[in-house]
């Protein structure tokens, strides 16, 4: 590969030329820093170094490129792949070199699998690695009006998806318009991509501008496409076909290739979702793989999927992805990705102690590190802990299919019992070797300057005595005195059900035997993380587990874990029969209590306002008040967990935090990673 070093001035042809300096994070090179960190657009890398870059390609990208079904077998030159201003970013340590293929691991088809999606991801805009910056990656630049109610987006000319088609900003319009407000592709769309439940007006206002328009203020929306898995685009001109608002002939067109009609052909591609790990169609149906235009949908992410099956997935570098380096080198370095699935965390630790994994952080937690750091030498890997955003939460089935259950588990005063049942300091000494601290549950994480002491601490004090008198209190006492707890005459047991995704094995089994310490006799069983969330969707756990909590941006745009049932599918989630109320407008389900309802319009002003404001402290204060008046979920211990990665993965910075909530590794640009083997 030829890298450029030189930085000095040639007079050619009347007009200033020179090598553009192979700047890096360790080594600027006398590289004066862009409007935004560690990136530049390509006109104002080349303003600030006096140069014009060329451009290189993987040597491999023609071959990768064969193996993507539906792209064309002919790729133009990298020139004209790339966007007329491509991102320019700074590799941490080093240019790359191309090839290889990086060894992930996650737990099941959509269990786990973060780690793996926050490598290809990308969005409008991200969070830089300082967790506080918001830097334009797909978009060129964005801009607010003063109230907060419009945001344009400004997108790069000659901006392509992985097919080669061009990305335009009929595409953000197609996504929302067509897609996210369309009962027939998405039921119901998620309050993130609405503000105080009204919907946005989104509109393309040329090829690369386009405008939403949002009913009230929502600063937080920025920091949603920020962070959130979910990406604001979807390709009109290969899912338009197929939608009867775009093409008139749709459903003729999804018939043709044996769809029943053009809705068919959108969900087998799309899934009806924004959740991007849904199996896609080479896994729903491959035998109708050979017959279709493409195998999975045109995408804009760092890596397309090429392999899908209940294994795993397999992944080849996108050959129209927007980045370069500094040298001029079209990323990603790493040529392939491949994700195996194992279910068994046992397995998983395995794998990662004889080095066999190149990147690994959701699922691992701290009880693991012990064993990780035993085999680091060997395996040639390093652990970084890392402190957690959320800490593991319980909850109990307030809309239990049992009335009799249903009516404990509502009663507040049983689950304050509960919660002063848990020894939080033997958590803290067995499972997190004491570097953990006890924390209440107020959603907002790390703890906002405006939370008060009482309420960081709210409930977490291990008091037997205060348990048994409030079990006594609600119902549940021990008549016979053999230790077990009664409800109308017939022990009082709890079934735990966990997945190690959600929390670790220790800590379930600590909270089970603190229970059963007091009178609560409660088993655990472990289950995949499908399994779980199945059940809890089902509305067939006694016990909600998970770990939860949310940094203010993230919170700012999104109020969906603050209302009925407090989270989305993959989250911790009680009250599901009050959720179908709200969603039905009472013809189904369990009416909620007020206090829901109350919580919802406290965030909704809360949203609207200037954060770090006094009026939005005094607001964020009060909401963290109504939910421990609502005490929905029983905070426990908050520890660091560990983040794996093998010593062959160069230009890797471990993250600030161990976290979905940034979406992983997405900050920390990891297309700039490469592995030197």
């Amino acid at each position: 590969m030829k890298y450029l070093l030189s930085v000095s001035l040639i007079a050619l042809g009347g007009a200033a030329w020179a090598d553009c300096p192979v700047a890096t994070v360790a080594d600027m090179m006398g590289l004066e820093p862009g409007a935004y960190p560690q990136q530049y657009d390509l006109s104002d890398f080349e303003a600030l170094a006096g140069c014009e870059m060329s451009f290189q390609e993987n040597p491999e990208i023609a071959a990768l490129n064969a193996r993507i079904q539906g792209n064309p077998t002919e790729l133009p030159g990298v020139e004209d792949r790339l966007p007329a201003e491509p991102l320019v970013v700074l590799p941490y340590e080093t240019i790359g070199q191309y090839g290889g293929t990086l060894d992930g691991m996650s737990n099941a088809t959509e269990a786990g699998t973060s780690d793996m999606l926050s490598l290809r991801h990308v969005n409008l805009v991200r969070f830089a690695d300082d967790l506080v910056t918001i830097v334009p990656n797909v978009a060129r630049a964005y801009e607010w009006n003063e109230d907060f109610t419009q945001l344009t987006f400004h997108l790069r000319p000659g901006h392509r998806w992985s097919d080669g088609a061009p990305f335009t900003a009929h595409d953000i319009a197609f996504w929302y318009n067509h897609m996210v407000m369309d009962p027939n592709v998405v039921e119901s769309p998620r309050s993130l991509w609405m503000a105080d439940g009204e919907p946005f007006e989104v509109e393309a206002m040329d090829d690369t501008t386009v405008v939403f328009r949002l009913p009230s203020p929502l600063p937080g929306l920025l920091a949603s496409f920020a962070a959130d898995f979910a990406q604001p685009f979807q390709p009109m001109h290969f899912l338009g076909q197929f939608h009867p608002a775009i093409d008139e002939n749709a459903d003729a067109n999804a018939q043709a290739l044996g769809f029943e009609n053009g809705y068919a052909a959108i969900a087998h591609y799309y899934g009806g979702s924004d959740w991007k790990d849904v199996p896609s169609p080479l896994l729903r149906d491959p035998s109708t793989v050979e017959s279709l235009p493409a195998a999975v949908l045109p995408t804009l992410e760092a890596f397309i999927t090429v392999e899908d099956t209940t294994e795993g997935r397999h992944y080849v570098a996108n050959p129209f992805f927007h980045m370069v380096d500094t040298a001029g080198n079209q990323l990603p370095y790493i040529s392939e990705m491949d994700e195996r699935y194992v279910s068994d965390n046992e397995v998983r630790i395995l794998r990662m102690v004889n080095g066999e994994i190149d990147y690994k952080a959701q699922s691992v937690t701290l009880p693991d590190a012990p064993t990780l750091l035993d085999g680091a030498e060997a395996g040639n890997y390093t652990i970084d802990l890392r402190p957690q955003i959320g800490l593991p939460v319980f909850g109990f089935n307030v809309t239990a299919e049992d009335e009799d259950r249903r009516a404990i588990f509502l009663n507040r005063d049983f689950r304050l019992a509960m919660s002063h049942a848990i020894n939080r300091e033997e958590i803290n000494s067995v499972a997190f070797f004491d570097l953990g601290e006890p924390r209440a549950y107020m959603h907002f994480d790390p703890v906002p300057p405006f939370a008060t002491e009482d309420q960081a601490t709210y409930a977490t004090a291990f008091d037997p005595e205060m348990a048994a008198e409030m079990l006594d209190a609600v119902g549940l006492a021990d008549s016979d005195g053999n230790g077990v707890r009664e409800l109308n005459g017939e022990p009082f047991t709890l079934n735990l059900q966990f997945s190690t995704q959600g929390l670790s094995t220790a800590v379930a089994e600590l909270v089970a035997q603190h229970w059963t310490d007091a009178g609560i006799p409660t088993t655990i069983r472990e289950v995949t993380s499908d399994e779980y969330r199945s059940a809890q969707a089902a509305n067939e756990l006694d016990v909600i587990v998970w770990t939860k909590g949310q940094p203010i941006p993230i919170v700012l745009g999104s109020a969906e874990q603050l209302v009925p049932p407090f989270g989305g599918f993959f989250d911790a989630r009680v009250g599901m029969l009050w959720s179908r109320y709200i969603e039905t407008n009472g013809a189904e389900g369990i009416e909620p209590p007020a206090w829901t309802g109350e919580l919802a319009e406290t965030v909704a002003a809360w949203q609207q306002l200037q954060p770090g404001s006094a009026e939005s402290n005094e607001l964020g204060q009060q909401i963290i008040q109504q939910i421990q008046d609502g005490f929905m979920f029983i905070g426990t211990v908050q520890a660091p967990n560990p983040v794996y990665h093998s010593n062959a993965l160069q230009n890797f910075m471990a993250p600030q935090t161990w976290s979905y909530e940034y979406y992983r590794m997405y900050p920390y640009r990891p297309q700039q990673w490469w592995l030197d083997e």
